[in-house]
């Protein structure tokens, strides 16, 4: 994955721009080149390894069948990540972080069954049956169900890791994470503290060319995971078939032992 990676890729998505020197935090200094026109540049030898790291254990999670839960609230962020999410057949959330996400993911799931339950009243002519004023209400709750929590239908239980833009916007979820020992993988600016994220790479967050070129690494680390298992899959489900096709050895007839005859004396 690392020879994939040029530092010409990432300087061009403008990836390598910090914030204003006078708002940065002292723990990003491992990952700065430099000061330029009151701004910090970041190193992009050194995003270039970090994402190559990342990537590599972001695919062995998908490998593994578990499902990594995208966040990015900003405005600039939002539709690319969703984007690039739902390439990849992974959950995210792009409008407001539901407080309790993973630290109460049992509530957050009977949310999401009220959505299914929805549903089926409008199937089966239940939803017909109420009231104007009742269908307006539920109408409305479905379309707020939708929106904040649609893009976790799949989510059916906690996720192997989180995937952060900005994790100071998205504190809460950093949190959370981390109260459960959830890894994080985050794209950190010189303004965030690094130490917070498992998995970092330093890069700008605010630029939705350099939000882009980042998540097209990692999206294509997670496909390549997913057909690796599904590789691994398919051979398994072979291997089973032709063990089934496979003719039974026949049974081995058990040779009686010759009787002596006895001896003349």
């Amino acid at each position: 994955m690392a020879n994939n990676i040029e530092v010409k890729e990432l300087l061009d998505a403008g990836v390598h721009f910090g914030h204003l020197t006078r708002r940065w935090d002292p723990n990003m200094a491992p990952y700065i080149y430099m000061e330029r026109n009151g701004i910090h540049i970041i190193n992009l030898y050194k995003t270039a390894a970090k994402i190559d790291e990342s990537c590599e254990a972001l695919k062995k999670i998908a490998a593994s069948g578990r499902k990594i839960l995208f966040v990015a609230t900003k405005k600039q962020a939002k539709e690319i990540v969703a984007e690039k999410a739902a390439k990849a057949n992974q959950p995210f959330i792009t409008e407001r972080w539901p407080g309790g996400m993973l630290t109460n993911f049992v509530t957050i799931r009977k949310a999401i069954k009220k959505m299914a339950t929805i549903d089926r009243m409008k199937k089966d002519g239940t939803f017909n049956t109420l009231s104007k004023k009742e269908r307006l209400q539920v109408d409305r709750l479905r379309a707020k169900l939708d929106k904040n929590l649609g893009s976790i239908v799949d989510m059916t239980r906690l996720p192997g890791a989180l995937f952060i833009v900005d994790i100071t916007r998205e504190h809460i979820a950093v949190k959370e994470a981390q109260k459960l020992n959830i890894p994080i993988f985050a794209m950190v600016d010189t303004n965030s503290d690094p130490r917070q994220v498992d998995y970092i790479i330093p890069a700008n967050d605010d630029a939705s060319k350099s939000i882009d070129k980042v998540m097209t690494f990692v999206s294509d680390a997670i496909i390549e995971g997913l057909n690796e298992r599904k590789a691994v899959r398919e051979s398994k489900d072979k291997e089973a078939e032709a063990a089934k096709a496979a003719p039974a050895p026949a049974p081995v007839a058990e040779s009686t032992p010759a009787t002596e005859e006895p001896k003349a004396e």
